[in-house]
């Protein structure tokens, strides 16, 4: 019977030197310190005129440059903020529509080799509880998920060698593989579209990843500075390694996963800086393959277990400089969704909704099988970090159609082909959209259907109402009309009772 390796033994096997340095530029990776600095530096006091430039060029859709992205973040005056906050909800609208896209986080294990300062998974925390979840209690959770209306979600998983990539194929296959009723019409509802949040890996391993079907890979460097990366990731562990980490999502694309995911933990330097990194890390994507993040997320640092980092770093990130920094990005990556997580308390994700965000999560738990088993309370305590919305997913869909958007479920994208540079060359010439704002509206419908509340119903179907009627009086679909004429067949068909139709 072959042995289990130790830790140790495991981490001496997993980082590939040669998938690092294929990708750097003269022995350099792409975040220089020193050139961050400067840029900030040289935009201190842009004026009114240069920032409404950046401005209007954002309105093009077009990826803002360091220079531009460094002004926008030395801005003072808070009638220029008003008009970066403006600017940001209408480029999001140009690209997006008014859509806000749902989906759920399954946490599948809590074990890690990794010892990171200000997270409760870490090794050296002897105050979690260590669990990995056998596949029939991933469909179990799965199974839980769904009852609430979900058609998305994100697996997350420690790094640790019980978790490998074997591991999360076979979990990815298991969540595909449940079916489940909804209750109130009696409709058969699965999920379609996985997710991964996992630790970086090798291109042979991506690949087997990608055979899985996955959608997404995700992949957080957490902080671009390197020395704070250094101080909160000790060197003896996988995930000390800076370069490892910050060419992950380069091998994944190497590997045929055409849907990345970038994001910082906003508390373990300054917001600054790691916004600067956010748009490098874009850049250099945008060199080598041609195209950039498919989604960019902001977790602020929250309370976790056992860190005391997390709760009193001296970089934690206010709400109004996190108001400025969601803005920001919205502005200097105009083609790339935003998540803003479960992580920020409601009122927060209320007002950077505002701001140009594209998706966010709901009824989220992150213990390990907390849907199925814990619910409630039980789980609203610091495990990996700490809850601020709570909320299930009918109260927080009732809300955002209060203000405007539209809940969307569509996972259309992925199964027509358009993924990686198909889909952000729509989305820059603001024509994926359109694609958005219809399939919003026939899943939405579904939702409504299957699982809301007599109160959400009644508001959402007002809503769906108002986006037909928007989308009979579009040019684009009036010079399209078979598109048209699709999206009205196939929206009486769900009435009908079928499921799962996109444009």
């Amino acid at each position: 019977m072959e042995r289990e390796p130790t830790a140790s033994n495991w981490v001496n096997h997993i980082i590939v030197q040669e998938e690092i340095d294929k990708y750097l530029v003269k022995g350099k990776n792409f975040i220089n310190s020193q050139e961050i600095f400067s840029k900030l530096a040289k935009n201190s006091s842009p004026s009114q005129e240069k920032i409404r430039d950046i401005l209007q060029k954002s309105l093009s859709v077009k990826t803002l440059s360091p220079d531009e992205t460094a002004a926008l973040l030395n801005v003072t005056s808070p009638d220029l903020w008003e008009e970066i906050f403006h600017t940001a909800l209408e480029v999001k609208k140009k690209v997006y529509d008014n859509r806000i896209v749902f989906f759920a986080p399954l946490y599948c294990s809590n074990l890690c080799v990794n010892n990171c300062a200000y997270c409760g998974f870490r090794e050296a925390n002897n105050r979690e509880v260590r669990r990995i979840l056998s596949m029939d209690e991933i469909k179990r959770e799965t199974a839980s998920v769904l009852k609430e209306g979900h058609k998305r979600l994100i697996l997350v998983f420690g790094e640790h060698y019980r978790s490998d990539v074997d591991y999360m194929s076979a979990a990815v296959k298991a969540v595909y593989s449940v079916e489940e009723i909804a209750l109130q019409s009696g409709r058969a509802s699965s999920i379609r579209r996985v997710n991964i949040n996992a630790a970086p890996m090798e291109i042979s391993k991506l690949q087997i990843l990608k055979g899985a079907g996955i959608g997404t890979y995700q992949v957080f460097q957490e902080t671009y500075h390197p020395e704070t990366y250094q101080t909160v990731h000790p060197e003896n562990t996988v995930k000390g390694n800076y370069q490892w980490r910050l060419y992950a999502l380069h091998r994944a694309m190497d590997a045929g996963i055409d849907d990345v995911a970038i994001g910082a933990l906003f508390g373990l330097y300054d917001w600054r800086f790691e916004v600067m990194g956010l748009l490098y890390h874009t850049l250099d994507l945008e060199r080598h393959f041609g195209v950039g993040p498919h989604t960019i997320s902001f977790p602020r640092m929250t309370p976790a277990s056992g860190s005391s980092l997390s709760s009193d770093s001296r970089w934690n990130v206010s709400d109004d400089d996190f108001k400025k920094l969601v803005a920001v990005l919205r502005l200097s990556v105009p083609t790339a969704g935003m998540i803003v997580t479960a992580r920020e308390k409601a009122e927060i994700k209320r007002t950077v909704l505002k701001l140009g965000c594209t998706q966010t999560d709901a009824s989220t738990r992150i213990g390990i099988g907390a849907y199925s088993e814990l619910k409630k309370d039980n789980d609203l305590d610091t495990k990996q970090f700490t809850i601020g919305d709570p909320r299930d997913l009918d109260e927080v869909i009732q809300e955002v159609a209060r203000m405007g958007f539209i809940a969307s479920f569509c996972t259309a994208g992925y199964r027509c082909g358009r993924t990686g540079d198909t889909i952000m060359g729509m989305l820059s010439h603001c024509d994926e959209g359109k694609f958005c704002k219809l399939n919003a509206v026939l899943t939405f419908r579904e939702y409504l259907s299957d699982y809301a509340s007599d109160a959400t119903r009644q508001l959402g179907e007002s809503l769906i109402m108002k986006e037909i009627g928007e989308i009979e009086s579009m040019d684009y679909f009036k010079k399209k009309p078979h598109l048209l004429n699709k999206f009205r067949s196939e929206y009486s068909e769900i009435l009908g009772g079928k499921r799962d139709l996109y444009l």
